[in-house]
């Protein structure tokens, strides 16, 4: 069988870590060596006992990491499930509890992974949501949310606030909204998924209800994340049938895939610390070079707390679009951190709440570092960055000339 050519198997600079991270060789060896076994963790035999070991000895370890009871876990196929079944079936519970209970607060920046999930609540359950204003580094206002939880806090059915984001890379302020919420008789929603990485997410310490998590962002498999939610919590489900996880989650457990993530958590936490300051000084040392070659680049969410490996930074003149592609000719691969329709580009709904107009939503790119990032991938950008800005600025000036 022929060789995959390189350059189909690995990018030469790769800066979208924040979208999904190299798997770790743990992970990878985790998952191989549970792919070549059978047995369905719910079976009674010997097979299926010994699928069962391995994923409570991962569901033990996960738990671990993250602060929390085994029994708390609630393996799931991503943070997109994951947010799923915390927000609806939190609201639903709430709601159904308690008819009065119809409003869902959420920062405005949130991913579209819980504000998609809020819309079809809203359109199709009657939930009313909220979604409270950020300061200009993106960090949600918490005497907004005190107001907003006092004004009526029979009617609030739960509160939901990223750990942190994950365009500009801006850490919540998670236990203080948590404590707000609580003092209100609130359950909090927190999705972790870009925090694991580089902060110390410790659901008991935090105070969150519940708390979403995913592979891909730490080197596991796609497909694995998890819930962690309190064992009295009153969650309904969102897929029935046999009940695998504590009756709120059915389906067939993925052995392969849960070892694989809990072999990339164990790994990415046991590593946090050293890697967190690593990052950051390559982020910072990316900034400096990026602004020394474009001055006028403006970095997004400076004055706040950040994640380690999040540089977001617009380019004014430029479309973020144009960008990113000549940036990919390059063989540099990062995001513009804005969500598309039907192809079509549209501003960074974080940016936009962060009070910036549409033009520099649209002018902005993110990159994006993890555990496989070196120097040379730093170096690599700042070479290429300002020959592709000042294309980028030509192109656009022809097309303006030409409208």
């Amino acid at each position: 069988m022929p060789a995959v050519p390189h350059d189909l198997c690995t990018p030469a600079v790769y800066l979208d870590h924040a979208a999904t991270t190299p798997v770790r060789a743990a992970a990878v060896a985790a998952v191989t060596a549970e792919l070549g076994r059978v047995g369905n963790p719910s079976s009674l035999h010997a097979s299926g006992r010994r699928a069962r070991r391995v994923v409570e000895e991962s569901r033990e370890a996960l738990a671990a990491a993250l602060g929390c009871r085994p029994g708390e876990v609630v393996f799931t196929s991503g943070g997109t499930e994951a947010d799923n079944l915390a927000l609806k079936g939190l609201w639903w519970a709430r709601h159904d509890a308690e008819p009065a209970r119809r409003r869902v607060l959420a920062p405005a920046v949130e991913h579209h992974a819980v504000l998609d999930a809020l819309d079809w609540l809203a359109a199709h359950e009657g939930a009313v949501v909220e979604l409270l204003p950020v300061d200009a580094e993106g960090r949600l206002e918490l005497a907004t949310l005190e107001a907003s939880l006092a004004r009526d806090p029979g009617s609030v059915a739960l509160v939901t606030c990223m750990w942190a984001n994950n365009e500009v890379g801006t850490v919540q302020p998670v236990a203080e909204v948590a404590a707000l919420a609580a003092a209100h008789g609130v359950p909090v929603h927190t999705d972790a998924v870009q925090a694991v990485a580089t902060l110390p997410v410790d659901f008991a310490a935090v105070g969150v209800d519940t708390l979403a998590v995913t592979g891909h962002k730490v080197g596991g498999p796609v497909g694995a994340g998890a819930l962690v939610a309190r064992r009295d919590l009153d969650l309904v489900p969102l897929v029935h049938g046999g009940g695998q996880e504590r009756d709120v989650r059915s389906g067939t457990l993925d052995a392969a895939a849960v070892a694989g993530l809990a072999a990339a958590v164990v790994e990415t936490v046991a590593a946090r610390e050293q890697e967190a300051v690593r990052l950051a000084a390559l982020r910072d040392e990316l900034v400096r070079g990026v602004q020394a070659a474009v001055p006028d680049a403006v970095l997004n969410g400076a004055g706040a707390e950040r994640l380690a490996g999040h540089a977001h930074l617009s380019f004014p003149g430029c479309e973020g679009d144009s960008l990113l592609m000549l940036l990919d000719a390059r063989g540099l691969e990062c995001s513009t951190g804005s969500a598309c329709s039907a192809g079509v580009p549209q501003p960074s709904h974080v940016l936009l709440a962060m009070g910036h107009d549409d033009r520099r939503a649209r002018s902005s790119l993110r990159f994006s570092l993890g555990h496989s990032s070196t120097a040379a991938d730093v170096a690599a950008l700042v070479a290429a960055i300002g020959p592709v800005v000042e294309r980028a600025r030509a192109a656009g000036a022809v097309a303006a000339g030409r409208g």
